[in-house]
């Protein structure tokens, strides 16, 4: 699996394991995503990228 791939599901699992409540918006995932950037081996916009990846689950349950 690429280096990328492995981030990404670690990230989304780690936002998944919040609280439901800790993750209903976009903007309790703006904080998530800046802390999530410094383990993310990317080039171009790391925020970017986690953020199109958070965004599809915010409020899920």
């Amino acid at each position: 699996m690429k280096p990328e791939h492995e981030a990404r599901r670690k990230i989304i699992r780690e936002w998944m394991s919040l609280p439901k409540d800790k993750r209903q918006t976009e903007e309790q995932a703006k904080p998530f995503a800046k802390k999530a950037m410094e383990r993310i081996p990317s080039s171009g916009d790391p925020y970017r990228k986690i953020m199109r990846w958070l965004l599809p689950r915010i409020g899920r349950p």
